[in-house]
């Protein structure tokens, strides 16, 4: 059984790299079941959209999560309750359109919970990330209401993302941050059997600044006249994480970071 999670999905750039070479990387990987957040894949890099979301969809996309740009595209509010696969951040301040946790079909028949949380350090306010996790485990158990658990925690600092995952060892089979954009080099397996990295990257330009043009970001920064954030439009790299996991525990065997294309020219 392997899971793949791929991180945020930036602009146009990142969204083809998804569409053209997706269906070609699950059927070489043998994978059973595949997640992206896709809170930037709308064109500017800002949101997503409901022709996005089919796309990924039809492109080997099983489920969709987000985190604080979920809201920056006006028809999601409408679009996210009628549609399960697409998540929020469970942790959004109710009332919140759209659900935070789903449990879907993988597949190969298995069923796959998948979470969604965000970050409160540096991050829109939304309800506390760690007493909502808490919540979930007291709520949820792995192979009881499912086979197996994706937490998608989308946060700003590394050490809300290790605590997340220390928290969920053992109790889920795979922690993976998002929203920093840039992979980190630490995918391993916990040591209760939770595969865990702390930031998956994007699928996006990395001749860039975190997928967005680089000479405007560079503006912004010095003060210098800029427009809007818009995304960078370069070759893209896909980055995130694959996860062979035990059918019998529902926990993690390996994980290996993912990186395909583009400017980070990994050997896959």
């Amino acid at each position: 059984m392997k899971i793949l999670f791929l991180g945020d999905v930036v602009g146009i750039s990142g969204r083809s790299m998804v569409l053209s070479n997706l269906l070609s990387k699950i059927k070489n990987e043998k994978i059973d079941f595949v997640v992206i957040n896709g809170e930037n894949a709308a064109d500017a890099g800002m949101g997503i959209t409901e022709e996005v979301c089919k796309d990924l969809f039809n492109c080997g996309v099983d489920v969709i999560t987000t985190g604080n740009h979920v809201w920056d595209q006006k028809e999601t509010m409408s679009h996210i309750e009628k549609e399960n696969r697409l998540l929020r951040p469970k942790n959004l301040f109710e009332p919140s359109p759209g659900r935070g946790f789903g449990i879907f079909t993988a597949k190969n028949g298995m069923n796959i919970g998948v979470l969604n949380l965000m970050g409160n350090v540096f991050m829109k306010k939304c309800e506390d990330a760690f007493e909502a996790a808490e919540k979930f485990i007291k709520k949820y158990e792995l192979k009881v209401d499912y086979d197996f658990l994706l937490v998608d925690f989308h946060a700003e600092t590394t050490s809300e993302k290790v605590a997340m995952g220390h928290i969920f060892d053992g109790k889920a089979t795979l922690v993976v941050g998002t929203h920093t954009h840039i992979p980190t080099n630490d995918a391993r397996v916990l040591k209760g059997g939770t595969a865990y990295q702390t930031d998956a990257g994007m699928c996006g330009d990395y001749d860039s600044v975190i997928g967005m043009n680089k000479d405007n970001s560079i503006n912004k920064f010095l003060k210098k006249k800029s427009t809007k954030h818009f995304a960078a439009t370069g070759d893209a790299s896909l980055c995130g994480v694959i996860v062979e996991c035990d059918i019998e525990t529902g926990l993690a065997k390996k994980v290996e970071n993912f990186i395909y294309g583009g400017e980070l020219k990994n050997s896959q």
